[in-house]
């Protein structure tokens, strides 16, 4: 009992920190304004409203590095590098192929390699495509550890990326037999359970089909040169995850549905799947990221700070991306487990157009950006086509922006905006046309405690909703003002509780899962 008591005060006083807000007899503020679809009880706990299909705001807390189960790894440097004369990228990639030849430990972690202080000029791109490996500066300023892109092309300056696919494991799928599966659920019935167990990595299948496509009015996108009508085998979506028991014929998995699954709208399947290709524990810290650029418009030159692909359990900490065309971070379709932390995006350099200056962008999946700053972007937060959730932006900033914060185009699913900060917009709506037909931006798009210049929140005519909580800023109907509004609660409210969805979902676990092991 006394275990259990440290850490519920240790877990308040974290979370209320954040929050601003003291639970205590002798302090007299006022009280804290909560959602009606997340409330704090007295005793701490979490509580989810449901609505009349049963859907509740999910859990997005098992997001970044291992979930958030562990803090992001310091080691000693293996090999150190300084900085030569002209190109440096010879010296860099050969200190990493080096580190990259040694053994693993126990926590799956080779070795470090550490630049000194200085210049290093990079005539093209360094890769990691090992486990294990760390590339580590002396600093993120510019007067620190300053990596600088030279060449005239686009291309990023580190590339994080395995190899391989993920493969379906023949024989292991399932149909779910509910005939509805809600938002926010960790279990659901299936047709035979009888070959998962705990463990077992996953995917949640959920099928494109042309009546959803339809019912989502996207074979109907008023046309424009180049507009691309939806299709349905465009919108299969493959969520990762892993069993953590089985019950009967009931699965229950880590992370929740995050879209709804309907008969209706053809269900939804389960297999076993690998990927045998992608590495893990992979970290990039301590660096400034730089590009040499003609001009304030040049579109030839370092494109992107840090990419990762074919990656999981990585992290990107206190990286700065100067004069870049595209992204300080960019975590493409097969990056999963990704924190991105304390890192800035700053001056980008090239044309304040389309496909341009998204300072932090995610197209994976349980991704988490924390702590991040950016200036002069356009879509500074943004997630692509398609991004199968949940993943998190928490407490960022952008300022100067030239477009947009939020879901960029066809149907992302699952995102937390936390306590996002913009003086540009955060928009989820029905792009509809935009682009070559973007349309439907995405669902389960969720807006916690954020401020902006302008917000726009619309949710889709079918499959789910999106949210607008404690939001502070201008709101409007969006480009296409007769689509259904979203869910909008405590509009300009300046006392939200909790302050961070994120960080109090985080803490909630943490609690349960120490009860859990009291017990």
């Amino acid at each position: 009992m006394r275990v259990k008591n440290f850490f519920f005060s240790v877990g308040l006083v974290f979370v209320t920190g954040c929050m601003g807000f003291q639970l205590s007899a002798q302090t007299k503020m006022p009280p804290g304004w909560q959602s009606s679809y997340v409330k704090i009880t007295p005793e701490g706990e979490l509580n989810y409203l449901p609505d009349a299909e049963g859907n509740i705001i999910p859990d997005f807390s098992r997001v970044g590095y291992h979930h958030g189960n562990k803090g992001l790894p310091h080691f000693t440097a293996s090999v150190y590098v300084t900085p030569v004369d002209g190109d440096n990228w010879a010296n860099i990639q050969a200190a990493i192929d080096k580190v990259a030849a040694l053994p693993l430990d126990s926590e799956g972690h080779r070795g470090v390699v550490r630049l000194a202080r200085g210049v290093y000029p990079l005539s093209k791109t360094i890769v990691i495509n090992t486990d294990g490996v760390v590339l580590q500066g002396e600093g993120s300023n510019v007067d620190e550890t300053r990596l600088v892109a030279t060449t005239r092309e686009r291309y990023p300056l580190i590339r994080i990326a395995g190899q391989g696919n993920r493969e379906e494991i023949p024989g292991t799928r399932v149909h779910l037999t509910d005939a509805f599966v809600p938002v926010g659920v960790h279990s659901f019935h299936v047709s035979d359970a009888s070959g998962f167990k705990p463990g077992d990595r996953v995917i949640l299948y959920r099928p494109g089909t042309q009546e959803w496509i339809h019912d989502i009015k996207m074979d109907q996108i008023v046309e424009r040169q180049g507009t691309r009508q939806w299709t349905a085998r465009e919108y299969n979506l493959a969520f990762e995850r892993e069993v953590t028991a089985v019950d009967g014929d009931c699965v229950h998995i880590d992370n929740p549905v995050v879209m709804q699954m309907s008969d209706k709208y053809g269900g939804g399947e389960l297999y076993k799947y690998t990927f045998d290709g992608r590495i893990s524990e992979v970290g990039v810290r301590d660096l400034c990221l730089d590009s040499e650029f003609d001009d304030y418009e040049d579109t030839k030159h370092g494109w992107i700070g840090v990419q990762l692909d074919k990656a999981e359990n990585c992290w990107v900490d206190n990286v700065t991306g100067f004069h870049l065309g595209y992204a300080c971070v960019s975590c493409e379709r097969n990056a999963k487990n990704i924190t991105v932390r304390n890192c800035r995006c700053l001056s980008p350099k090239s044309v304040i157009t389309g496909g341009l200056r998204y300072a932090f962008n995610n197209i994976g999946q349980q991704n988490l950006f924390i702590n991040c700053q950016s200036r002069e972007g356009r879509h500074d937060y943004v997630t692509g086509s398609q991004v199968c959730g949940p993943n998190v932006f928490h407490n960022c900033t952008a300022t100067q922006s030239y477009a947009d914060i939020g879901p960029h185009h066809r149907w992302a699913v699952g995102t937390l905006y936390d306590n996002i900060v913009t003086d540009g917009e955060i928009n989820v709506q029905d792009r509809g046309k935009m682009g070559s037909g973007h349309g439907w931006a995405g669902v389960t798009q969720v807006l916690w405690n954020c401020h902006a210049g302008r917000v726009a929140v619309q949710s889709p005519w079918a499959s789910g909703k999106n949210y607008s909580i404690g939001t502070k800023g201008k709101r409007y109907a969006g480009v296409f003002t007769d689509r259904p509004d979203g869910e909008w609660e405590g509009e300009n409210e300046t006392n939200v509780f909790p302050r961070s969805l994120y960080l109090a979902q985080l803490m909630a676990r943490k609690k349960a899962d120490l009860k859990h092991f009291i017990k």
